[in-house]
């Protein structure tokens, strides 16, 4: 039984404190290892002479911070880091073997080289290159800036230019807005399976991560409203348009309702909304609702291709000093070059251009998902990037994920998106985007159909009883 090397018996401050710190050092240095499965509470009270309740708040505490999970009727396990989790099943690169159904991005064809390529040829052309020469302003030039405040016009965002700043993508845009309002130990609350970057920020920047309960329409109003009324939110995470890793979409009614309880409780909304470009539906944005509370991001990233990182921030007006400082010490200014590429491809109608080539890929795909997986699928859309597919009850997540890795295809399960006290959803992501073109992605599909139809090696039924 693991014992962390410590003396409790002459610790001057609360114990549990110090069994916190014992705990995460071994978890860090490897000495308790992902998976590995804690003593009871009772075990280690006795063990190390501290009352049960000492235990207790220790492990609620380090769960809190993602270093274990409990399970029901079998106890607290190690939980691996959000990077070791994330990394086991989200290819940093591509890798020739394998098919990436692994991370959410747009698709990249030959259309998209060619609009790169002739980017690139027109740049080096040109005689003087302006957006290079200085690093100033920080929230982003405001020639910049204007024109992405006229894309975002025609999404429902309306924004003045003071109050837009320009970011390296939807993940710092995010990351940005956390910093601005919250502080060490305020709660935030979020979807119930969210973005892993998320999870990632409240490890950074130390606050409380809550989960909510969702349905179809992603976050239920009651539960919002009931964690407003019982406990000091300081923000909402949210993302409306098909929520990572699960799909959904916010209905009108839904957004509204999501603002009023914002509203009331003086809570910010932090509204995702990177994949509002893909959706050929209208729907405002939660945040056009609360112009004192809302932080709306988007990028082009998902959108138009994935190396072109320019996302747009819009903050409240009385936060946007605030904000251009947390993006200074961040990030210094979201990078020139790319701004540049993106505000001429808004200008010159490139953009609207590559959206819709985007849609027309993910429908023919997401065809191919509804086609092969069938009633598999636990919720997806024509024009998403994604589709939520549950795995058989005879599979567990990670062994059916490193089937099919043997088989050549990667995808991504439950574990990186989880937040505190969530149980396992038995699910997957599967994303259409990475694979270099439909007849791969089909391949891919089949691949996971078979799989799912075949029943898991005796060493699989090991792990799982």
């Amino acid at each position: 039984m693991w014992l962390p090397d410590i003396d409790l018996s002459g610790e001057t401050g609360p114990k549990y404190k110090a069994l916190v710190e014992a705990i995460i050092t071994d978890i860090e240095s490897g000495r308790l290892r992902h998976d590995v499965r804690m003593p009871t509470h009772r075990e280690l009270a006795y063990r190390l002479k501290v009352s049960v309740q000492t235990v207790s708040a220790a492990y609620k505490e380090v769960e809190r911070q993602g270093y274990l999970r409990s399970e029901r009727r079998r106890g607290t396990f190690v939980q691996a880091r959000l990077t070791d989790r994330a990394s086991s099943f989200i290819l940093d690169s591509r890798q020739p073997d394998l098919v990436d159904l692994s991370i959410v991005r747009a698709a990249y064809t030959d259309f998209h080289n060619d609009l790169s390529r002739q980017m690139h040829a027109k740049l080096a052309e040109e005689p003087h290159h302006g957006w290079m020469e200085s690093c100033r302003p920080v929230a982003g030039f405001d020639y910049h800036r204007d024109i992405g405040r006229n894309w975002l016009s025609g999404m429902g965002v309306d924004v003045e230019i003071p109050n837009l700043l320009i970011t390296n993508g939807a993940a710092q845009g995010v990351f940005t807005a956390l910093s601005t309002v919250i502080q060490p130990d305020d709660v935030v609350l979020t979807e119930s399976l969210t973005d892993h970057g998320v999870i990632g920020s409240a490890s950074i920047l130390r606050f409380k991560l809550g989960a909510l309960p969702t349905d179809d329409e992603g976050i239920l109003p009651d539960a919002f409203e009931q964690e407003c009324r019982t406990r000091q939110i300081r923000a909402l995470v949210v993302t409306p348009i098909f929520t990572n890793p699960t799909n959904c979409l916010m209905g009108l009614e839904r957004r509204k309702r999501i603002a009023e309880i914002a509203e009331h409780y003086g809570v910010y909304v932090i509204e995702d909304d990177v994949y509002r470009p893909l959706l050929e539906e209208n729907l405002p944005p939660i945040t056009s609702f609360l112009p004192k509370l809302g932080f709306h991001v988007s990028s082009l990233t998902k959108a138009v291709m994935p190396g072109l990182r320019t996302g747009f921030l819009a903050v409240p007006a009385h936060l946007s000093i605030r904000a251009s400082s947390v993006l200074r010490v961040t990030g210094w200014m979201g990078t020139p070059l790319m701004a540049e590429i993106g505000a001429r491809w808004i200008a010159d109608g490139t953009v609207d251009q590559a959206v819709t080539v985007q849609r027309a890929l993910m429908r023919e795909r997401q065809a191919l998902v509804a086609d092969i997986l069938g009633d598999a699928v636990v919720r997806h859309h024509p024009t998403s990037l994604s589709a939520w597919v549950r795995i058989p009850e005879h599979w567990q997540e990670e062994w059916f994920a490193s089937e099919l890795r043997k088989n050549g295809v990667a995808v991504t399960i439950s574990d990186p998106f989880m937040t505190v006290k969530v149980p396992r959803p038995n699910a997957m992501r599967i994303c259409l985007g990475g694979a270099p073109d439909t007849p791969t992605v089909q391949h891919a599909l089949i691949q996971i159909r078979h799989t799912m139809d075949q029943m898991p090696g005796v060493h699989a039924f090991d792990v799982m009883y």
